[in-house]
């Protein structure tokens, strides 16, 4: 019980963009280089190399192999508390080259893009806006695409409930 009140302690300082000042702290470094790696994955392949030198220095194998599923808890938790359960997202991005964006998105990411008709009241142009639905670990990788294309798209990213369809959730019949 305890080791659980601990693993939500540690995804809620995460979640705040804090840190613990162990294996958490090298995670944001880790980040800022490469977005698109999460933050519980590096601190499970840390807490994994720690647990592997102590079971080689110390013989204690029961005691690393109990170590190794609480530290694979803590990181579902974790991805839990940061993204539900389904951690799927809905990206829009506006811009004047959104073919481009889109034949790229296609190809290196393997995902589908809609075209939306819409009109910026601000500019009182009509423009298409481009949606795609993706899983959080390729939402990094599309903005990245949209940014090199277009730095100056806009792009709005949203936590989506439940996709259902074609490469996400099957329809239950």
């Amino acid at each position: 019980m305890v080791e659980l009140l601990w693993e939500y302690g540690t995804a809620i300082i995460l979640k705040v963009s804090s840190s613990t000042g162990g294996s958490d702290l090298v995670s944001y470094l880790a980040r800022k280089y490469r977005p698109a790696i999460r933050t519980s994955n590096i601190i499970i392949i840390i807490d994994i190399i720690i647990i592997t030198i102590n079971m080689i220095f110390f013989r204690e194998i029961e005691i690393g192999l109990y170590s190794a599923i609480a530290i694979y808890l803590m990181g579902k938790i974790i991805d839990i508390l940061f993204e539900g359960i389904y951690f799927t997202k809905l990206i829009l991005i506006i811009s004047e080259k959104n073919e481009k964006i889109a034949e790229e998105i296609g190809e290196k990411v393997q995902r589908g893009t809609t075209g939306i008709f819409g009109k910026g009241m601000y500019t009182n142009k009509e423009k298409l806006i481009l949606m795609c639905a993706a899983s959080r670990g390729d939402i990094s990788k599309i903005k990245i695409i949209a940014r090199k294309i277009d730095p100056k798209s806009f792009i709005i990213i949203t936590n989506s409930r439940e996709v259902v369809g074609l490469g996400f959730k099957k329809i239950e019949t």
